[in-house]
């Protein structure tokens, strides 16, 4: 996995902005357009903003996912990721085809409609993060599966990942935040043709560390990355000191 190191946020998430749009650019010039999945949290803002600003990207040419949702709050809820990524990014740059989960209580009908979505073409890009507790969207270490049969499940939140989503300031409390979740699952991310990983803050600096250094396996599901072909991981000062 290459690694890129940058002193700041700012720089980090401009760098990472760089590195999607001439992915972007390039999946346009050979195939007419760009699939891609996006990570909702605001350890991506800063890339996100800069992505935003990237010139010669015809946002008209992108079909864009997301790879988490809580599936028992209200659809209107502040706290779902996929308004957050419309605010945050698709309605700054009008993307071509925005599909949002909308999950129902139980989930069913979400599932087989995104895993169809995800389906119809092959997955240019994926844009993501890393959890406090090393999980990948929200395959915590718990419920992770290499070998996953299947793109979408619900899984249940491990403690970590649930006290990871207070202090990330969307809930007053931990007994609000959801203990479900849809997720996308790790071998579905892992078939993207590039993978761009974003993480930054001394919250991140062991999940770092580990998925770096740790065996590669489920006790912590960013070492999955490890094993693609075509992932960098852009890191900042605080998640990735100097030796």
């Amino acid at each position: 996995m290459d690694v890129r190191r940058y002193v700041t946020r700012d720089e980090m998430g401009r760098a990472a902005a760089t590195a999607v749009a001439r992915a972007m650019r390039a999946a346009i010039s050979a195939k007419g357009g760009v699939r891609m999945i996006f990570a909702s949290a605001p350890s991506q803002q800063e890339m996100l903003d800069a992505l935003a600003e990237e010139p010669g990207i015809d946002w008209s040419k992108v079909t864009a996912f997301h790879m988490d949702e809580y599936h028992t709050l209200p659809e209107d809820a502040p706290q779902r990721f996929g308004p957050w990524l419309q605010r945050v990014l698709f309605d700054r740059v009008r993307v071509g085809t925005v599909h949002l989960m909308r999950p129902t209580a139980d989930g069913d009908d979400c599932i087989r409609d995104y895993t169809r979505l995800l389906a119809e073409a092959p997955i240019d890009i994926v844009c993501c993060g890393i959890g406090v507790n090393g999980h990948l969207a929200f395959n915590d270490p718990p419920v992770a599966d290499f070998g996953d049969p299947v793109d979408v499940k619900v899984i249940e939140l491990d403690p970590i990942c649930r006290q990871q989503q207070l202090e990330d300031g969307g809930f007053e409390s931990l007994d609000d935040v959801p203990r479900t979740a849809l997720t996308l699952t790790i071998p579905r991310l892992l078939r993207a043709e590039t993978i761009v990983c974003v993480v930054p803050g001394p919250m991140k600096r062991e999940a770092v560390r580990r998925t770096l250094n740790d065996p590669i396996g489920e006790a912590c599901p960013a070492t999955a990355l490890r094993r693609h072909p075509d992932c960098t991981l852009y890191v900042d000062a605080d998640s990735l000191p100097q030796a």
